[in-house]
Formats: structure tokens, C-alpha cells, sequence
């Protein structure tokens, strides 16, 4: 019966080991194909929001009063909206933010975040954050650093309008007992606390005019062509994912083809030892015969001895 020879063939798969190791790849199939969808859905992630960057960068302006409003958290479909803002700088409370790495992504300085007053539309005299850009940190990080002048008087900025950081979603830590005028975080709520007047939400990141002799450094903008390396390892989970119950049968093919091999061995250890055993006779029964053909063979006849002679007429 198939049945019966397949339960002795593997039998062995009932071994406390190769149950162990076939539950565990059968843990592992699922998991890897969880961990593919992970990084699909992280591809598609990425994707969408380069397209939204893209989109937001190349659309028209509008005025910054038109996307937020005090106390008002910033859509994601507004992030990186270019805007415009009219009004005059409050250079009295400018501060830095801390710990900020220029457009070479490694050395680490400040960036300038300046309180803009706007001077037109339905929020006049309402202030809103503008980050001028980044400048280097200087050698002493406990006063507050030489600043390139802001531009007096009136001035009309166009940049791209960021949402407020916090430490959940940057995950920078709001250090207390910073020197005065220094901060770890570009927020509105807590400038508004400290300016003592309503802060627009959010904040923007300046793209124009460009500042006299390139300081501070403008930010860049955001990458938004490199989709990473996330449909390749989505690939590559679900590749070991297949790979694992094509692994156990080449596994167990191996381990009944080496359990058959070493069952055989005995056989014909005894079947060998047989042969040897037979030849082994079979000489020594050559042996025995011709050692009794030597003893039968008649020995070599010694010289007969003559007849007495008869005495002629002697009786």
C-alpha cells in the first residue's frame, strides 16, 4: 500500500526535530509575506508622497492666511504648499533652533526662525514663523550666534509652508535650560506663548528673496525623485517566503536518501563478508586436496634387490 510505504519511508518526519522544524517554517511563510505587504505598502507610501511634494513645489502661490490660522495644525495635503507673506520682520524675537545640519546633510548649525508681523489681509497684525535658513553654530554654542541681518521694513516672503515640529513627529527632544533665544523645536504654540500675541500655525520655510551673499543658507528642498529600497526587500521577503517550503523538501528528500543509504549498509557489509568467506573456503579446500595428492603419490621405487642365484643342480 502507498500509504503504508510512505509511513515507513518518513517516518521520521514524526521525529521530535522535524516537527519542531516544520512548524517552524510554517510560523515563518506567514510572517515573511507580512513583512513583503510591509514594505509594499511603505514603497507606496513614499511614492505618493513624492507626488504630493512634487505637486505642492510647483503649484502657484497663495497667501499663507489661506492655508492656516492660529492654533490650526497644518494639513498634510498643504505641507510643502508654496505661500506668500507680506508684513515686517520682528528681528527683537528672533530665535535659533538648535542642532541643524546644512544643505550638505553634515555639518551641524542653527537655523534662523524669525517672527514675521503681516501688515495686510483678513489676519493683519497677526505673526507668523518664517525659518530664514541655516547658519554655522560658531564656537561658543552658549550665547546667541552672530545672525545675518533680516531685511527692515517691508518685505514680501514666498516659501514653502512646513507643520509645526513636535517630538513625536521629529523625533527631537525639547531640551529645558537652553541659553536665551535658543530653541530645539520650531513650533508655533510655544512662540505664541513666548511673543505673548496669536501665532499662525505651522511655519514657512523661505525660498525668496534670496538673502544677501547666501546667509543664511537656504534649506533645500525636500527630496522627492528617490523612492528607496522598499519594493526591492518587498521582493525579497515574499522570494524567502517561497523559499522556505522549497528548503524542507530538499531537506527531506536528503534526509531519506542518507537514512536509505545507511540502512543499506549493513547488507551489504553482511553480503560482502559472505563472498570472502566463500572464496576464502574455497581456497583452503584447494589447498586440502593438493596436500592429499601429495601424500598419495607413490614415493620413488628404490633399487630392487637381485634374486638369489640358484646353484645349478643344488636342490
Amino acid at each position: 500500500m502507498p500509504w503504508l510505504y510512505l509511513r515507513g519511508v518518513y517516518r521520521f518526519l514524526l521525529s521530535r526535530q522535524w516537527v519542531i522544524l516544520t512548524l517552524v517554517g510554517l510560523v515563518l511563510i506567514p510572517v515573511m509575506i507580512k513583512l513583503g505587504f510591509w514594505q509594499l505598502h511603505r514603497h507606496e507610501h513614499r511614492v505618493a508622497q513624492n507626488q504630493l511634494i512634487a505637486d505642492n513645489l510647483h503649484a502657484d502661490p497663495v497667501p499663507v492666511t489661506d492655508l492656516t490660522a492660529p492654533g490650526r495644525t497644518l494639513p498634510r495635503d498643504d505641507m510643502w504648499r508654496r505661500v506668500t507673506a507680506t508684513g515686517t520682520y520682528d528681528t527683537k524675537h528672533e530665535v535659533v533652533v538648535r542642532q541643524r545640519t546644512a544643505a550638505d546633510e553634515q555639518t551641524i548649525g542653527y537655523y534662523v526662525l524669525t517672527p514675521l508681523v503681516l501688515d495686510q489681509g483678513p489676519r493683519k497684525g497677526t505673526t507668523v514663523l518664517v525659518n530664514r535658513g541655516w547658519i554655522a553654530s560658531g564656537n561658543d554654542l552658549t550665547r546667541f550666534p552672530d545672525v545675518p541681518a533680516a531685511p527692515k521694513g517691508k518685505v514680501t516672503v514666498t516659501g514653502r509652508m512646513m507643520a509645526d515640529e513636535t517630538t513625536e513627529n521629529s523625533g527631537i527632544k525639547d531640551k529645558p535650560g537652553l541659553p536665551e533665544r535658543q530653541v530645539m523645536l520650531i513650533n508655533s504654540e510655544q512662540q505664541a506663548k513666548a511673543l505673548g500675541r496669536p501665532v499662525l500655525g505651522g511655519y514657512i520655510e523661505q525660498t525668496a528673496p534670496k538673502p544677501p551673499g547666501g546667509k543664511p543658507e537656504p534649506v533645500p528642498e525636500p527630496d522627492h525623485d528617490s523612492i528607496g529600497p522598499h519594493m526591492a526587500y518587498a521582493v525579497q521577503w515574499w522570494l524567502f517566503a517561497a523559499g522556505v517550503p522549497v528548503g524542507w523538501f530538499i531537506l527531506v528528500r536528503r534526509e531519506r536518501r542518507d537514512r536509505s543509504a545507511a540502512a543499506a549498509s549493513p547488507a551489504d557489509s553482511a553480503a560482502e563478508a559472505t563472498g570472502d568467506g566463500a572464496d576464502n573456503a574455497a581456497a583452503e579446500g584447494a589447498d586440502k586436496v593438493a596436500a592429499s595428492a601429495a601424500d598419495t603419490t607413490p614415493a620413488e621405487s628404490a633399487p630392487a634387490e637381485p634374486l638369489p642365484r640358484t646353484v645349478a643342480g643344488s636342490e
